[in-house]
């Protein structure tokens, strides 16, 4: 009888009760009063009595059941969600914690709910931005997140009837164990294919002690392949004789003898940074291999040689772990392909002794701890050297001390690091570029507003002076020496790519033809120029000054290298510029890491000065870098390139230009500027765009700069075009200033760094009164940089330094743009 059953034969029960005690009372009735009407009238008030009941019981019934289906059960929610390896949480639109699993609360608690949890600033950012886009998309892409002792991959999805909630879960980042790993393969089927070739292996602890072994080792030590192997010492299963012949413990010499090979499993890495040597191998594991004494590998000796000495060099020649070994003198016998990648030896013959893989000054120590292992009882180390093809490296050699090994006394191991130290050099190479830059950003910005001062006040004393005057050459020389020195700091701005540019819709062919006259020019008469073009090749968006500067620079250093490598100024030689159309198809055909795939108009320079050497192409755009003869070069020419160019949002390569007959002809550089699709907005602004050169309307205008000298300079350099002037030294007097009388300021005028107040917070004051009003900044950084940390509407921008001419032409160009408006 199921439940279902057991309930309704309780209601029949319990309905026959109540029918049974109905009829009593009914009876009870009729006795009491011997009066047929009363007892049919109460048999009627009891049938109405008993409807009223039946029909409230099945309304009281329904109730329940709908409240409790309207309302959420958490707890029936937590038990569904409860996974141990899995933290789970439920949120609500105000990121407040609804409910979650016991891995949750044990890994984050309970008082926070994501994304505000317990982590790092990086992790936390992360977890922001997916809640972020789970409300948005309905879930987001999975991130990592961690904490200072583990991490998890996390995800989020909204659900919900109303979509009012975020589910998200955290998956713990499972970092696996490789000597476990190694143990496994060991008691399976790899070591059993070792077995079959004759080897036993084992995986011994730095105690000693047995952590797993193959069924052929299990086989030899206690003639049972099922034996138990874990927790064994390894050295009670193994007996020496009178000549340091290794035998099994069980088969005695009645057995063969067995060659040992050590491994130590040790990381490299922390191997190399230990400042005890031989600390990390003596702490970690070793791969024990055993070979009949017969097995030889190359010219390792032995009484027998045959099919087991070719497999187990094949194995080792498989291991990533570069492995060589010596005999008792310090020959060589044999090295992986491993070692001879990390050691810098080639595919050829191996050199006589170890001491002739490092540099000289290593050699001796390098000669004595090969004999010390050899010769001495077995043991194993490690040894700081530097190799001979990277003296610059330093890196821990392994030595282990082998018996039973025929010939071969040492084991040596060494890990190849080859692109480890590449992508060391490139990090280091990056982080040196991006402090140089940050450097020269700022003391260009610094050397910007001095700058606006000299050429200001020699502008200003110059509108006094005529030609003719005897301080008139004076002041244009000081002005001229300005100017070069504000060219020198664009120069650093482009470096650093914190200068301003002033991009255009433009095509490279039109940029070309405007200097090749200059550079015709500049090459001489015996240097002969090329010039090729593509066909439909795709606009490109760039400030076209800055790319005449590019093309220039690529000029002049063709022009030097030619004539270097011609043997003087009347060298003769060729530089070509061309122009290429490079589809996104090519460029993913390319498998370049570096550009996305898109389409791009390609700019060659190729000359032919005899190339650029391999140790110095990687240096050539770091500042200050040249290999020009001193005093002949500032070493900018090409950084200045690099920045303009990955500024505007290109790429540029060098490398040498192959000879017909396969040698190297000259240099090459290649620069990728990705095709710009103009919009419509674009093309109509382009349409409209009116240069006002002079504005008459007046006004007042606010100027505010901490710098006396600059902000002398702008006061009167606008008070001579008759503006009325109001001056601050700082974001709160401006502030102060303008709140005196708000309505009477036409334009503010101010710098963006600034003690106390700066300027952009200055700015967002002010325009909580007047929304509308301009806002003119000026500074040495590049604008840029400043629109994406400024979120200011209808601002404008002058660069630092300028002229008394060009800020009045900006001052009326934003006077007269805001009047239109």
């Amino acid at each position: 009888m199921n439940l279902a059953n057991v309930h309704e034969s309780r209601r029949v029960v319990d309905g026959l009760a109540v029918a049974a005690a109905v009829l009593a009372s009914v009876t009870l009735v009729q006795f009491a009063t011997d009066s047929l009407t009363a007892t049919l009238a109460y048999a009627g008030g009891l049938v109405v009595l008993g409807l009223i009941a039946f029909i409230s019981g099945r309304i009281q019934a329904h109730r329940p059941a709908a409240r409790e289906s309207e309302a959420l059960d958490w707890s029936v929610t937590v038990a569904a969600i409860e996974q141990p390896d899995l933290a789970i949480a439920i949120t609500d639109r105000a990121n407040r914690l609804v409910c979650a699993n016991s891995a949750f609360e044990l890994w984050f608690g309970s008082s926070n709910g994501p994304p505000n949890l317990p982590v790092d600033g990086t992790s936390a950012d992360q977890l922001l931005r997916l809640a972020r886009a789970a409300w948005r998309d309905g879930k987001g892409d999975a991130v990592t997140v961690a904490d200072e002792q583990k991490s998890w991959t996390a995800t989020a999805h909204r659900a919900g009837q109303s979509d009012d909630y975020l589910i998200w879960r955290f998956a713990p980042v499972v970092r696996t164990e490789p000597i476990a790993a190694i143990g496994k393969h060991i008691t399976g089927l790899f070591g059993k294919v070792l077995g079959a070739a004759g080897i036993s292996v084992a995986l011994v602890s730095p105690e000693g002690m047995v952590r797993a072994g193959n069924p052929a080792l299990a086989r030899r030590a206690f003639g049972d392949e099922k034996a138990r192997m874990a927790g064994q010492e390894f050295v009670q299963l193994l007996r020496s004789d009178e000549r340091e012949r290794i035998y099994f413990a069980r088969e005695g010499k009645k057995g063969s003898p067995q060659t040992l090979v050590q491994v130590p499993l040790a990381d490299p890495d922390i191997a190399a940074t230990e400042e005890i040597p031989g600390k990390a191998a003596g702490e970690a594991p070793s791969l024990m291999l055993l070979i009949d004494a017969g097995i030889g590998v190359g010219g390792w000796g032995g009484e027998a040689k045959g099919g087991q000495a070719a497999q187990l060099q094949g194995l080792l020649e498989q291991l990533p772990l570069g492995l060589a070994t010596t005999d008792r003198d310090g020959h060589f016998l044999f090295a992986n392909p491993a070692f001879r990648r990390a050691a810098g030896i080639g595919q050829g013959d191996l050199p006589p002794y170890p001491g002739d893989i490092v540099v000289p000054r290593d050699k001796t120590a390098m000669s004595d701890a090969v004999r010390r292992h050899g010769q001495g009882p077995a043991s194993s180390g490690d040894i700081a050297v530097r190799l001979r093809h990277e003296p610059d490296e330093p890196v821990s050699l392994g030595l282990a001390g082998v018996r039973g090994l025929g010939e071969a006394a040492v084991l040596l191991s060494l890990a190849d690091t080859t692109e480890e130290a590449r992508l060391k050099r490139q990090v280091a190479q990056a982080t040196k570029m991006q402090a140089v830059g940050q450097l020269a950003g700022g003391v260009a910005h610094d050397f910007n507003n001095v700058l606006t001062a000299i050429i200001g006040y020699c502008d200003l004393m110059l509108l006094r002076h005529t030609p003719g005057d005897s301080d008139y050459d004076d002041i244009q020389q000081i002005k001229a020496n300005s100017n070069r020195a504000a060219s020198l700091t664009r120069q650093l701005l482009a470096f650093s790519r914190q200068q301003t540019l002033q991009p255009e819709i433009i095509q490279l062919p039109d940029i070309l033809s405007e200097v090749s006259q200059l550079l015709k020019r500049l090459l001489g008469a015996k240097i002969t120029l090329k010039v090729r073009h593509d066909r439909d090749l795709g606009p490109v968006r760039a400030d076209p000054r800055q790319l005449e500067q590019v093309i220039i620079n690529l000029a002049v250093n063709a022009r030097d290298a030619i004539q270097s490598h011609g043997g003087g100024e009347g060298a003769a030689g060729t530089l070509a510029f061309a122009t290429r159309r490079v589809q996104a198809t090519d460029i993913r055909r390319m498998g370049s890491e570096i550009i996305p795939a898109g389409d791009y108009t390609v700019l060659i320079a190729e000359d032919t000065g005899g190339g650029i050497p391999q140790n110095i192409i990687g240096k050539l755009f770091e500042p200050f870098f040249t290999t020009k003869e001193q005093g002949k070069g500032t070493g900018l020419g090409l950084s200045t390139v690099y920045g303009i160019v990955k500024q505007s949002g290109g790429f540029i390569f060098a490398s040498n230009a192959k000879a017909p007959d396969g040698g190297i002809k000259g240099a090459r550089f290649t620069v990728y500027l990705p095709v710009h699709q103009a919009t419509e907005e674009e093309l109509r602004k382009a349409e409209e765009e009116e240069q006002v050169r002079e504005w008459s309307g007046g006004g007042t205008i606010l100027l505010v700069e901490d710098e006396d000298m600059v902000r002398a300079v702008a006061e009167r350099a606008l008070a001579r075009q008759g503006y009325t002037i109001v001056t601050a030294s700082d974001g709160d007097e401006g502030l102060e200033e303008f709140l005196q009388d708000e309505g009477k300021f036409d334009l503010v005028v101010t710098d963006v760094v600034m003690p106390s107040m700066d300027g952009p917070a200055m700015a967002k004051e002010i325009r909580k009164r007047r929304p509308r009003l301009p806002i003119l900044f000026m500074s040495g950084y590049a604008e840029e940089q400043l629109r994406s940390e400024i979120d200011i509407e209808n601002m404008h921008f002058i660069p630092k330094p300028f002229s008394v001419k060009q800020i009045g032409e900006m001052v009326g160009n934003v006077l007269r743009r805001s009047a239109r408006k």
